[in-house]
């Protein structure tokens, strides 16, 4: 089945790739502008990309919105979390920003929403993923992306981060891989 991927981000493309591998992800045309951001939830967001893709280009469309929730900050930076150390903020602005407001050892969320639209037909469909975990002291791995080095996931080994996992165990117990896996199960029934 032959998608357009409603991101720009190379580290979500590499994931996406790698768990949807048994169909064709096309990038966005050059010149198309995703809409910004302005969703109250991942969701509205996921949805909003993934719409506006898929009436861009007449295919099949996915999309994601993906974040953080920390504990200590109410829930915050949530939706956003790319923008959380102010607009065009890199990776680091932001770990640095949480790793300033929120205590270390503190509880920690990640959560992604996959929108699936298809325009020819009107459908939607949303995913939703979590990954629950615990703010390191500093960063750590040099893997991963956004918050990844300094998010201790439940279920790694020994207070690993995030950025210190191989990509293929990071993907069989993240947010966006929990959220990717569900999308595929749920194209491949759709295609019987």
């Amino acid at each position: 089945m032959r998608l357009v991927l409603a991101t720009r981000n190379p580290h979500k493309q590499r994931e996406f790739s790698r768990l949807l591998h048994q169909h064709e992800l096309e990038p966005l045309p050059e010149r198309f502008q995703l809409p910004p951001e302005t969703g109250a939830t991942f969701a509205e967001n996921a949805l909003a990309k993934a719409r506006a893709a898929a009436a861009h280009t007449g295919a099949l469309a996915v999309a994601d919105d993906s974040g953080i929730e920390a504990q200590a900050l109410g829930g915050g930076p949530g939706v956003l979390s790319a923008r959380y150390a102010g607009a065009g903020a890199t990776d680091a602005e932001n770990l640095a920003k949480l790793l300033y407001k929120a205590p270390a050892g503190s509880r920690l969320t990640y959560v992604c929403a996959v929108a699936f639209v298809d325009p020819v037909t009107g459908a939607e469909q949303l995913f939703q993923g979590t990954c629950f975990g615990r703010l390191a002291d500093r960063p750590r791995g040099g893997g991963g992306f956004g918050y990844d080095p300094a998010f201790m996931p439940d279920e790694g080994e020994g207070g690993e981060t995030m950025a210190e996992m191989s990509p293929e165990r990071k993907d069989a117990i993240s947010h966006r891989g929990s959220a990717i896996r569900q999308l595929a199960a749920w194209l491949e029934d759709r295609a019987r």
